[in-house]
């Protein structure tokens, strides 16, 4: 593929990346369930590594993870266009590429995505015309009209008083692929494009009568997506069908999940089978009393449902599984795991910088004032980009960057007492009184298993790795503003039980009721119960939070690590606790 394509796809995938929370924010149709961003993210992930994939690999990962009614949509709509070698083909490819979209759905709806495509195939010039001669302007003016005119055309969007989000999320990546293509920089604040369009009605509730259950599989058979797609329609409903090299894959909602099974086994032989409750999540609105927005990394251990519950900007790096890479908050921990206790590489990687910045933007386009709680510096280069941006974009002041000098637990408890604080409705200058000093005051261990994943990221040598695990070392590790200091070293595990409680105990009396939060990887279990219950025995009154381990984290330090973070008694602003033994995310 011509490189010009390939940095136009990557800047396409990336600020609608940068935009996918507002996505799910007033995602309606043809559910409400707060996913519409995060099915773009996953789908259209291959996309990012575009340049250094092999021909025709992209569309063969894309068909195998699409997911989600928008997800499988825009997979269809993208095959074509990443066939492309010279930019005179682009509205070839796109006209073919909203064909095989149309056809990939069972109930095409006008006023969704394949309106925006539609828009995009009939706004594109001839193929004569290079992309430097196009009207660029007109093309995005064009479709930006178009998924305004959303709102009004689908009786469901009209009721909520919103866009379809599938819509919007195209045209954001469209209008950053089509500069990237053409070199300019036409990209104007979304909320100013649709602004009143971008809130859910306060009145508006979400239908109740729908499936139960989101199923995506991948079929090998010899009924093309025609017949296949036909037969589908009597067993559920948004029903998206697309064929490609590794067999016919299927998307649909149902409430008959072992009908639906038993079906698709009489069309050809199952071979990938995924499933996902439906649930209304709509993302709870903008509160006017609460001044100011907490944004952090997902270095931290917060989770996406942590950020949708408590109104919070979650900024993603990125797992490089293989040859895959994966947004860190919507990759699955158990395969990242598995993929490390079988040998296969991981790394992670940043977010580009066009990326972050994109977040920035994002953010305080639609908040007044945001706190920006970063992963420390000496960790990544957030901060140092953050800062830069900020002079640059922000005169007024607005988004307040504090270098959190922490990782993993450290920053995920600070965020997320922070983030309770902060909807108790108080100004700037008492969030970032009340994040600095938990930082101050907040402590975390971390305990690994197995030194040979340190030693695989670099972060040690090999050498130390391999005596490490010869010898049962099992080091324990506290991430510090200065870098991950080494305060101890045990060989087994009810070593690391014992060296934690003796930590606790010299932080706190017995009657004290601080705020922890337990980490795990691959031990859940394990955590849950043996962790969490020596916790509970040692200090009873404590709130105990159970989170997944940051991924970032974890692909460095691998299967096995757990960890405990903890904040003083006076920063748990989370309200009354719940009756279980620990809160789960």
């Amino acid at each position: 593929m011509d490189p010009l394509f390939s940095s136009a796809f990557i800047q396409g995938y990336e600020r609608m990346a940068a935009w996918s929370d507002l996505l799910d924010q007033i995602n309606v149709f043809p559910v409400a369930d707060a996913d519409t961003g995060r099915n773009l993210k996953i789908s259209l992930a291959p996309l990012r590594l575009l340049a250094e994939t092999k021909p025709g690999e992209v569309p063969r990962q894309m068909l195998r993870v699409a997911t989600g009614n928008a997800g499988n949509i825009a997979a269809a709509f993208f095959q074509p266009l990443l066939e492309i070698q010279q930019p005179q083909e682009m509205a070839a490819a796109v006209s073919r590429g909203l064909r095989q979209a149309c056809r990939a759905v069972a109930d095409p709806k006008p006023g969704t995505m394949l309106t925006l495509f539609e828009a995009l195939a009939n706004a594109l010039p001839p193929a004569a015309h290079s992309p430097t001669a196009w009207d660029v302007e007109t093309i995005v003016g064009h479709l930006a009209k178009c998924v305004a005119d959303t709102s009004d055309t689908l009786p469901e969007l009209r009721r909520a008083g919103v866009v379809d989000a599938g819509a919007l999320g195209m045209f954001i990546f469209m209008e950053a692929f089509l500069g990237g293509l053409t070199g300019c920089d036409l990209q104007r604040s979304i909320t100013e494009r649709f602004n009143g369009k971008l809130t859910i009605a306060d009145q508006w509730q979400p239908d109740e009568n729908t499936a139960r259950f989101c199923v995506s599989a991948l079929i090998q058979s010899e009924k093309g997506r025609n017949e296949t797609r036909d037969l589908l329609s009597d067993w559920g409903e948004s029903v998206v069908v697309n064929e490609g090299l590794d067999g016919v894959k299927v998307h649909l909602h149902t409430d008959d999940r072992e009908a639906l099974r038993s079906g698709l086994a009489r069309i050809g032989q199952v071979v990938a089978w995924s499933e996902e409750p439906i649930e209304s999540a709509l993302v709870p609105a903008v509160n006017a009393c609460q001044p100011v927005r907490i944004m952090t990394d997902a270095a931290g251990s917060v989770t996406r449902e942590d950020a949708l519950a408590l109104g919070m900007t979650l900024l993603d790096s990125y797992l490089v599984v293989g040859d895959q890479a994966w947004p860190e908050t919507l990759s699955v921990p158990d395969a990242l795991y598995a993929a490390m206790a079988g040998g296969q590489k991981v790394s992670t990687a940043q977010a580009s910088v066009f990326q972050r910045h994109q977040s920035y933007l994002s953010a305080l386009s639609r908040f007044s004032q945001v706190l920006y709680l970063c992963v420390g510096s000496v960790y990544t280069g957030n901060f140092a980009t953050a800062t830069a941006w900020q002079a640059a974009n922000d005169p007024d002041g607005r988004l307040t960057i504090l270098d959190s000098g922490a990782a993993s637990g450290r920053l995920g408890i600070v965020a997320l007492a922070t983030a309770h604080y902060a909807r108790q409705g108080h100004d700037m200058a008492k969030v970032l009184d009340f994040a600095s000093r938990a930082m101050a005051q907040s402590q975390e261990l971390v305990f690994l298993d197995q030194l040979k994943f340190l030693a695989a990221g670099g972060r040690i040598s090999k050498t130390q790795g391999f005596f490490g695990d010869l010898l049962h070392m099992k080091p324990i590790i506290s991430p510090l503003a200065h870098g991950a200091a080494k305060v101890g070293v045990v060989r087994q595990r009810k070593d690391q039980l014992a060296f934690a409680r003796k930590r606790l105990e010299s932080s706190f009396a017995g009657g004290d009721a601080p705020l922890i939060l337990l980490q795990y990887t691959d031990n859940r279990a394990w955590v849950e119960e043996i962790a969490t219950q020596e916790v509970r025995i040692l200090l009873p009154a404590a709130r105990i939070l159970l989170r997944p381990l940051s991924l970032t984290s974890g692909a460095h330090m691998g299967p096995g690590t757990w960890g405990v973070a903890w904040l003083p008694p006076e920063f748990d602003t989370l309200g009354p606790q719940s009756a279980t033994r620990s809160e789960d995310a």
